[in-house]
């Protein structure tokens, strides 16, 4: 689903070497935690699985297409194969929870049955009893669910997920995190989770450790265990 070979990434504008011989994969319905302090490199290693930036040296696979090879008109065909969840939720105030995520939908060239789709999104997250509700009359975990949903609903081969319980409490981020443990088993999605909190790395198959551009190491969790086990 991703591969990194090799790969540096020099701005050389300030001469930072923000990666330095990069190497790492996400397997399909692999669950895997990247962490690292700030400055680490993991905004740059998400942007380049975007295809937001390209490697200075080495190469970037996405699903199977090394991505200095992608013209630009092929750009949002591969970008609706991946699934972005943000720490900000970032739903629109002025539609419910079913048209955020058909609006998304429509905005990536989706067509059929959007309402059907959005409402199969919804209940992977348990939240299709909120499809008309709006982000002001979700709770902050109900909203970060909908985003999910929101993510989801464009059937993605990948799931990013960048800090998506850094603004929540214990309780609230753990209901985030069963509903992303829930999409990588039932749908068997590559899932990337990129953030700071150390205490929940068990919930992943393995786990990425960044640090000044480069990884420090990978380890395979053991067993698996399910965020309701997570304290933070």
């Amino acid at each position: 689903m991703i591969r990194f070979r090799q790969v540096t990434k020099t701005y050389s504008r300030t001469h930072t070497h923000a990666l330095r011989d990069v190497n790492f994969h996400v397997q399909k319905g692999e669950f895997v935690y990247i962490t690292g302090h700030s400055g680490a490199g993991k905004s740059t290693l998400l942007g380049l699985t975007l295809r937001r930036t390209l490697p200075s040296e080495g190469s970037v696979e996405i699903l199977g297409q090394e991505t200095s090879r992608i013209r630009e008109s092929r750009l949002p065909h591969l970008r609706r194969k991946i699934g972005m969840v943000f720490q900000d939720h970032r739903l629109l105030p002025n539609m419910s929870a079913i048209n955020n995520i058909t609006f998304a939908l429509r905005a990536v060239g989706e067509r059929g049955n959007l309402d059907q789709r959005a409402m199969g999104a919804l209940r992977q997250v348990t939240l299709a009893h909120k499809r008309k509700a709006y982000p002001v009359e979700l709770s902050l975990g109900e909203q970060q669910r909908v985003a999910i949903a929101r993510a989801i609903a464009k059937r993605p081969e990948i799931l990013l997920c960048d800090e998506p319980t850094g603004a929540l409490d214990r309780a609230t981020g753990v209901t985030v995190l069963e509903a992303l443990v829930a999409v990588n088993r039932d749908l068997g999605t590559a899932t990337a989770l990129i953030t700071h909190n150390a205490a929940i790395q068990r919930i992943a198959d393995r786990v990425i450790v960044l640090a000044d551009g480069q990884i420090e190491r990978i380890t395979a969790n053991p067993e698996r265990v399910p965020p309701s086990a997570v304290e933070w």
